[in-house]
Order: structure tokens, then sequence, then C-alpha cells
């Protein structure tokens, strides 16, 4: 006897090609039912029947994420070596500066974690199971492979499960292949001709719902078997490392790659040219600290956060930090259709006449039928309803009165209701199909008038139709047929579906959300290139796209997908907007593809077939009725149906991005200019130009100046257009800025050293210089933190201008204060002050003037 592990990976064909009674013996199926005995063994064999999920982290795992950042080790490294050397107070300044980083950040990334929303379990139901030969309730993570269980209308499926029997059984598996349309299931088996295994007719998967109708199943495939599990535990491994992961990481090998070249030289020229190598070996582990932007994590976290509490007061939760950045750095915004562009539910867009013109009578007709029936009301006859004015309209409970009702089945597609109405007549009332319904037509209603149904008729609204239909609207016809009452009120039987009048045709549609058209436009005016990927057919997915307005000349199909490789889908990727017919592989592959030309990506997304492409996206986005695993998957989840919040999004993301960025021009340009002055005056001083202590405060109190950087105000002119990490960028703006200081700081030099005798007084250069760059770089955070006129075009926040004004004025007091001697500072002579003066104007001045020099030539500004 064949025999198949139920939890075998990959055998979804065995559940449609397997002979049934094979099956049944293959899994040890019982007709009554399992014993309870026998299901707790399948259970501890099989486990419980539960979906891979994310855990949070830890408190002590974040520590450590937090701990094993490059800068963290690498300060720590570095106050460690200072211990080793006996500098005891380079060393607490070092580890302040490490412990204050780590401690904001740890803080910080907490508080956004309690912001976002609380993801309920999707397997928390329960099903009806007949164990020992009774039907009971048993929670769904209690399933079995070979459990009996019974479904209705509005079940979820709680597992993968072989069809036993079925009665009119439809399912909802949107949140599997993207169609908001019901599918038929039954026990007949077949092969799916698709080659698809959610197209299998006797299979209903776990991540579906019942729409109406009954049926018996056998659980074969339970948890991480089942082919939402699969896809659940495929997500929910390890999240792939962003643009802005990498862009971080990249700026600090950079900077890390600075201190293997300066530092060295700095520590070889001191101790070549004083002969003391542990005094130049501490000033040279003074100028690694300095060298470090060391508050680059703290920074970066503070943004982020901010960025999650203002998009959390627009009812946006951002579960992951970095996807704030993220959004203002995506250019391709890959979404889904159904769901998202669309309401995800079915409504009814227009009642036409036989000649194409609206018609209130098709309407009322309409509603009277699937007011009155019986039978499960499906989507569309809840679209009909939604009208409920019409109840009063018509007057439903005296001007009409319910005979008889002839129930839908598969083979007629249709259904009737007979009614009595105020005039003693009895109305068949029927709803279906379209080509079925016709045939029993004779005669049809225009403006009134009853006329025959002559051939030519039936083409032209044969025509009609297929026009609906090519516009993606699903069409049912309508007919009546009047008879005169009888007194015993006769039973009514599909033989009296004969000889009716045509009263036209009723169209539905997935109809796009009322904000979508609104959203892209203004993604658009934000240089966001919008591209649809779904499961749906392509002549649907077409007339959305239309009524959205997004672009479709031509529409690249998954099955032409997966005949290309991924150099052919990479090349061929860009050209097409929209994408249709795909699998959930089908849209991960196209993501890579976007994000393999270069493109920053998002995805938005609410159903199971969406969760691979959410995971491996820049930033991934769900709306609020997505499935869980969808939610999991995400980075963004919108708790509004408005997609505007996007564009918010994107424009906030921009703004963080713009501070993060202002941090890391100033910080590493200008303690690049500092050490680059460190070398030029080591070479030719006859003693350090500045001791280790005076560096690392130097440090800090400049970066305690730009811990108010988050607060700051964002130009306009930079949220016009996507800004992404350009490593490039960075280091020629180091490069080109960082040695304007080092022209001041060679003029504070001659003009201490010339002036005011620095060569005889060590103190009083040092503290010279220590103003000076002090001074410098403070006030150059005004200039390089716009690409506009600073103070007059463009003011920093008010906080920023206050820890700017503080700093200064602390630098100022520690040269006269009690602290001065322990930090080797001496009083400035009255006019110093005055060169200083002038040196700071100059510099400004100047670094404008290369900062507008720079823009134009990179930038073109």
């Amino acid at each position: 006897m064949m025999t198949i592990d139920p939890q075998a990976e990959n055998n979804e064909k065995d559940l449609t090609d397997l002979p049934l009674e094979k099956m049944e013996s293959a899994i040890g199926y019982v007709p009554g039912g399992l014993s309870a005995e026998e299901a707790g063994k399948r259970l501890n064999k099989y486990g419980f029947n539960e979906i891979a999920r994310e855990k949070p982290l830890s408190p002590w795992l974040r520590l450590w994420r937090n701990l094993k950042n490059p800068l963290v080790i690498l300060l720590s490294i570095l106050g460690i070596i200072s211990l080793l050397t006996g500098d005891i107070r380079s060393t607490i300044v070092i580890f302040i500066m490490v412990i204050l980083g780590i401690v904001l950040r740890y803080v910080q990334e907490m508080r956004a974690d309690k912001a976002a929303e609380k993801l309920k379990a999707m397997v928390s139901t329960h099903a009806t199971v007949c164990r020992d030969g009774k039907d009971i309730e048993v929670p769904l993570k209690m399933l079995v492979p070979g459990d009996v269980i019974k479904l209705g209308a509005g079940d979820m499926v709680p597992a993968d499960v072989r069809v036993l029997f079925a009665k009119d059984l439809f399912l909802n598996q949107a949140a599997l292949t993207g169609e908001s349309l019901p599918v038929e299931k039954s026990a007949i088996a077949s092969s799916p001709a698709t080659g698809n295994p959610l197209d299998a007719d006797n299979i209903c998967f776990l991540g579906s719902n019942v729409e109406s109708g009954t049926a018996t199943a056998m659980v074969v495939h339970t948890g991480a078997k089942t082919n939402f599990g699969s896809l659940a535990t495929h997500i929910t491994g390890q999240q792939v490392s962003t643009s802005f992961d990498k862009g971080i990481n990249s700026f600090t090998w950079l900077m890390i790659r600075f201190i293997f070249v300066m530092v060295p030289a700095v520590f070889i020229i001191n101790g070549l040219s004083r002969h003391n190598w542990l005094e130049a070996f501490l000033f040279a582990l003074a100028v690694a600290v300095g060298l470090t932007p060391e508050m680059l994590p703290m920074i970066v976290t503070v943004n982020l956060s901010k960025g999650a509490l203002a998009m959390s007061h627009k009812k946006v939760i951002v579960k992951r930090l970095n996807a704030i950045q993220n959004f203002g750095a995506m250019d391709v915004l890959c979404t889904d259709k159904t769901g998202t562009l669309t309401e995800g539910r079915i409504v009814l867009e227009q009642y036409l006449d036989p000649e194409g013109n609206a018609s209130q009578k098709v309407l009322d007709y309409a509603y009277l039928n699937s007011y009155y029936h019986t039978g499960l009301k499906n989507l569309m006859d809840e679209a009909i309803l939604d009208h409920e004015e019409l109840t009063a309209a018509l007057n439903m409970r005296n001007g009409y009165r319910k005979i008889d009702e002839i129930p839908f089945d598969f083979v007629r597609k249709r259904m009737s209701v007979v009614l009595d109405d105020k005039d003693g007549l009895n109305i068949l009332i029927c709803k279906g199909a379209v080509e079925g319904l016709m045939e029993i037509c004779s005669q049809v209603e225009v403006n009134g008038e009853v006329t025959d149904l002559l051939p030519e008729k039936r083409q032209q609204c044969a025509d009609k139709v297929a026009a609906m239909n090519a516009q993606g609207f699903r069409v049912v016809a309508l007919a009546y047929k009047k008879m005169p009452g009888a007194p015993d009120e006769p039973t009514y039987s599909i033989g009296d579906e004969s000889d009716m009048v045509l009263s036209g045709f009723l169209s539905f549609l997935d109809p796009p959300k009322v904000s979508a058209t609104e959203a892209l436009r203004r993604l658009a005016a934000l240089k966001v290139d919008v591209k649809i990927l779904t499961g749906d057919n392509e002549i649907v997915t077409a007339y959305i796209c239309k009524k959205v307005g997004v672009p479709v000349e031509r529409i690249l199909l998954g099955v032409q997908i997966e005949k290309m490789d991924e150099a052919e889908l990479a090349a061929t990727v860009m050209n097409y907007s929209v994408f249709a017919r795909l699998a959930p592989v089908h849209k991960q592959r196209i993501i890579q593809a976007i994000q393999h030309k270069g493109h920053v990506t998002g995805f938005m997304g609410d159903g199971i077939n969406d969760a691979p492409a959410l995971k491996v996206a820049d930033v991934s986005i769900s709306v609020n009725s997505a499935v869980d695993i969808a939610k999991e998957s995400s980075d963004i989840i919108l708790l509004e149906n408005s997609l505007l919040v996007l564009e918010q999004g994107v424009s906030e993301g921009r703004r963080v991005f713009g501070n993060i960025i202002k941090y890391i021009r100033m910080a590493a340009s200008s303690n690049f200019g500092n050490m680059f002055s460190v070398v030029g005056a080591s070479a030719f001083l006859p003693y350090l130009p500045m001791l280790p202590i005076q560096v690392l405060t130097n440090n800090l109190l400049y970066d305690f100046s730009q811990t108010t950087i988050p607060t700051d105000n964002v130009d306009a002119d930079w949220l016009v257009k996507p800004r992404k990490w350009t490593i490039g960028e960075i280091q020629r703006f180091i490069l080109v800025i960082g040695p304007i200081s080092s022209i001041f700081d060679y003029i504070t030099f001659f003009i201490l050293w010339h002036f005011f005798d620095g060569k005889h007084q060590p103190a009083l250069f040092h503290t010279g210089w220590f103003i000076e760059s002090l001074f410098t770089q403070t006030l150059i955070i005004h200039v390089i933190r716009t690409n506009k006129l600073p103070f007059i075009e463009s003011r920093a926040s008010w906080p920023l201008i206050m820890t700017s004004l503080i700093v200064v004025i602390i630098g100022v007091w520690l040269t006269v204060s009690p602290l001065a001697a322990i930090l080797g500072f001496v009083r400035l002579p009255s006019t110093y002050w005055l060169w200083l003066a002038g040196i700071l104007f100059a510099y400004v001045a100047l670094t404008q003037v290369v900062k507008n020099w720079f823009n134009k030539r990179y930038h073109g500004q």
C-alpha cells in the first residue's frame, strides 16, 4: 500500500491526484472521526496546528544588538586601551559617550516597540470536528491530520483539507490568491488545469473562508506544513538588510577606514618628532575617538523614533524604525490591487436595460430577488441589498408577498423568486449567469416597451456584456415573467423559467478606494514610480488601474515571468507598470529585480500571497484589513483605509533622512578637518597640538550640540525627490568641506604662534585652538544643515540654536572655571576674541561658497 506522510513537503499534487480511498488509508481516516486518544497521539507526532510567527526581541537580545554596533565596539576598545595606559580622565569621557549612546538608543527602541500594534494570532478560533463519533468544538491548534471537520458559511478553513462531501460550497481565497470573487469547491477530484494547487476543486486551504454552502472534509496538512504555513515559515525568518541598513554600515566602515589611516600617521609623526611614544599613543587614541561619530546610533534612533511617533499620530504604526527612512528613500512602490487599491469587496456598479441605459426597474427587481430568496446570500446579493432605501421605496411589507422560489443550482446558474404584487399578478423574477438566462428569454423590455428578442438584439446584448467584461465587470442578467395569480398559490418549478422578458443587466466590481487616485497622484509628485502587482486577471486589473490613474500600455503576466531567468526579468521589469496573474514567488522576484536595478523598493499588500514580497522589500506596508501574517511581514501598518497617509509617510521619511544626513555630514567633515589639522600641527609643533583630554572634551561638547538635530526643520526642496544612501557623495562632501576648517585652523595656529607667543606657551596654544575648533564646529552646523543661505533663507529649530549657544558658552566657561587647570586651559587675551570673530566670519563665508559650488557641481542645485 502507498504510504504518504501527510506533513511531507511539496505534496499538494498528492492531495488532488491520489484516489480518495488511498488517501484515507494513508492518513488514517475514520468515518466517525478520530478517537480522543488517537488525536492526542497525532498531536504529539505532528505538533500544534500553528503558524510560524516572528518573536519580539527580548531585552537582553536588544541590548546585545546595540552593543555589537561597530562604533560602540570601536569606542569601547579605545576606552579599555586608555584605561590600561593609565589615562583615567580620558577613559571616563569615552565611556560616558558609549553609555549615553547605548542607553538613549535602547530606550527609544523600547518606546517604539510599545507603540506597535498588538497583532492577533490567526489561529485563535474553534473548528467543528468529529471525535469519538460526536461533533465537538476544539481550538484550531488542536486539529491533526485525519480529523474529520464540518464547514459552514462564515467558517475559516482551519487547515489544508480534502473535501469529502460538499453542497453549494463557495470559498473566498482572496488572502491566498488576491481574487475577491468566491470559488466553488466540491468532492470531485480533478487536477487544476493551471497547475496551481490553489485552483484544485477538491482541496480547501488554510487562509480561505467559506462564503456559502456546507462541507465535510478531512484534514491533511496542519501548521507549518500547510500551504499558508509554508509561506509563513518562509517569511518569518531573518529580515533582509535594507538600503538604510547598508548605508549606515557603509558610512561606519568608511569612518573606520579613515581612522586606520589617520591615527597611525598621528602616532608616528608625534612619536618621531617628540620621542615620547606613550604621550604620542595617548594623543593618537584621543584623535581616534575624535574622528569617530560616536553619537551616530543614538542620533539615528532618535530621528527614527520621532518619525514613528509623528506617523502614529496619523494612525500609522511603524513596526520597524528603519522603515521610516526607507519610506523616504523609496523611488518605486509596488502594490497589490485587491484590498489596497480596491475596497476588497464586491459592489454593484451599474444596473442597465438591454440598450445599456441605467434602469431603476432592473435595480428594483434585483433587490426583490435578493431580498426574498432564502438561500445563502452571496457577495453580489449583499451588494444589491446595500441599497436599503428600496425597502421603503418598494413598500416591501405591503406591496409584495412571496409565493415561492426556485433555488440556485450550478447547472442552471440562476435562481428565481415568485412574488404576488398588489395588482394580484404573480411575478417570477430570475437572476443569473448571462448566457443561460438569455436562452430562456423570448422577449425584451426597453423603456417600458416589450418586444420580441430577435437574433440581432441578442447579439447586441451579448456585445454589451462582452464590453463590460472587458472593463473588468462581472455581469449577471435579470429577467421576469408576469402570470395571473391563483387562489391556491401554485408551486413553481424550473419549467416555469421560460418565455421570460429580458429586463437588463447588473455589473459588479471590486471598486478602487476613494483615496487611491489622489494618493497615487501625490506619490507621483514625489517622484515615486507606482507598479501594480496582483494575482487577479489582466482584464479586471487593467480596468482598476485606469480608474486610479495608473498607465496600462501593456501588462506582464505571471506565465511570462515564469519563462524568464533573473537577468531577463531585471532587464524587463522597469518597462512595465502593471503585472497580473502573479503567484507569490513572482511578486518576490519582481521586487528583487527592481532592487537589482538600484531602486529602493516598497511593497504594499494585505494577503498571504503578498507575504514573501513584503519580506524582501526595503519598506513593506499593509492596510488595517490585512491577514495577520501580512501584518507581521510589514514594517508599516495603515490603521486607516485612506492611502493618503502614504504620501505623508514618504515626506516624513525624507525629513528623517535629511536630519540623519545632517549629522553625518557635519560630524564627519568637521572631525575629519580637525584631525587633518592635527596631522599638520604635529609635524611642526614642539609639543602636542592639543592634550588628549581636551580633544575628548571638545568632541563630547560638539556631540551634545548635535543631539537636537532630530528636532530640526528640513527645507521643502529636500522633500521633493527620493533620498537614498550614496556613500560616494558623502565621502566627496567630507573631502571637500572638511579641509576648509583646516585652513582656518592653520590660520589660528599662525596667529597663536606669532601674535600670542604660542611657541613658549603651549597651554595658551591648546586653549586658543580648543575654543576656535569648538566655535567653528558648532557654528558650521547652521551652514551645512541647509542648501540655502543660513539664518536668512533657512533657520534651524530653536532647540538646535539653543544647544549651539549652550555648548559655546560652556566651552568659554571651561577656560576660566575651576576645571581649567584639570583640563589644561588658561585664560585667553581679550585681543584673541577679535581675531576669532574675523576667523568665524571668513570661515562661514568660504564654507557657504564652497557648499554652493558643491551642490551645483554634484546635484545641479
